[in-house]
């Protein structure tokens, strides 16, 4: 018989008891902490308001937790050797970059790992490592590291190199382009990495974080929209959007002012301008969305309009949560959106009696 999981207040009350009654098939995720736990942890027990609830650890880890590092959720006993070998390694050795040839030089091979892991955990064993990964990073930045030093472990190995990259994505642009104006593309850096920014001399087209998969496809796709290229550069509006950048980081700023060019359909931009409503420290279910638009059947094509936004931060699809509150599917990392709600969390305060005194004065 499959395992129906309980409702969320049941399974609180096992928490807070450390009930193995559900040992394996339910976890605790701790919006405060940014884990996820057993339910028969020993740590102190999280609010009920801070607590969400998933029945697997890939749930949990791709919803943008990390493990506890007290009850240890990824050991579980039963399973083949080679799961909790691999697992020990990634504890024994961070700095080794797991790849395919890396578990090969081990003695290891791939696909037999990864049916191992998916069997025991539903997720790969590169899944984990990349998870891991930002979560180090994460943390890293939450005690006040650059993003250029904590790395990513982009694959650039040093700011240099990134910037080689950055120059390689955007290319040169041919002498005329058909007799259009060029847009051009610069980057700034950011507490959660550097953000590309395109822009004509007036408005700004896209802005994102540097490792989303999706940009070099959103540049292609913008050229051909605009049917222009995209050239190296600077213009004002991207001096304005780095300043407005910094200041929402800073806790200055919330509602930004650069003139945007919004491509896409009026559907989409219909979304985007709903999206640009939600204030700084709330959220809304794609449902909600949907609700506010007076379209309550297009919950989906929602979702796709979320996902089709090229104007990071601005545009906050981060805000966007699943209809149980959990974090939901986001280009620039789960890891950045945690990292984002929180940071809104804690200026809404003050962006708030900022917006207060304006309309007073």
């Amino acid at each position: 018989m499959l395992f129906e999981r309980p409702d969320d207040d049941t399974l609180y009350d096992a928490l807070i008891a450390r009930s193995a009654d559900y040992e394996g098939q339910a976890y605790v995720c701790v919006k405060t902490t940014g884990i996820f736990c057993r339910l028969t942890c020993p740590a102190r027990k999280p609010k009920r308001e801070n607590t969400l609830f998933f029945d697997t650890i890939a749930a949990c880890m791709h919803s943008g937790f990390r493990p506890c590092r007290r009850c240890k959720p990824l050991e579980q006993p039963g399973r083949e050797p080679v799961v909790d070998e691999l697992l020990a390694r990634l504890d024994d050795e961070p700095e080794v970059r797991w790849s395919e040839d890396e578990l090969i030089r081990r003695g290891h091979d791939p696909s037999t790992v990864r049916r191992a892991f998916k069997r025991a955990l539903g997720m790969t064993f590169h899944d984990i490592v990349r998870f891991r990964r930002l979560g180090e990073a994460a943390r890293q930045l939450a005690d006040g590291a650059r993003v250029i030093d904590a790395q990513l472990d982009d694959g650039y190995g040093s700011s240099s190199g990134f910037r080689s990259a950055f120059q390689r994505l955007v290319g040169k642009a041919p002498a005329l382009s058909q007799n259009r104006e060029l847009l051009f593309a610069d980057w700034f850096d950011s507490p959660l990495g550097p953000m590309i920014a395109v822009a004509d001399k007036t408005h700004l087209h896209l802005l994102e974080f540097h490792d989303r998969k999706a940009l070099p496809t959103e540049l292609e796709a913008l050229q051909k929209r605009v049917r222009s290229s995209v050239a190296v550069g600077r213009t004002p509006a991207i001096d304005q959007i780095e300043a407005e950048i910094r200041d929402y980081f800073d806790g200055r700023l919330a509602v930004f002012r650069t003139p945007l060019a919004l491509g896409g359909t009026p559907f989409e931009k219909h979304v985007w301008a709903t999206l640009m409503e939600i204030p700084v420290g709330q959220t809304r279910a794609y449902g909600d969305l949907a609700r506010e638009m007076e379209r309550p059947e297009v919950v989906r094509a929602v979702g796709r309009a979320n996902g089709a936004n090229r104007l990071a931060i601005i545009v906050p699809c981060h805000r966007v949560l699943g209809a149980d509150g959990s974090l939901t599917g986001y280009g620039g990392g789960l890891w950045r959106k945690q990292w984002l709600l929180r940071h809104e969390e804690k200026i809404s305060p003050q962006i708030n009696t900022r917006a207060r005194m304006e309309e007073t004065a």
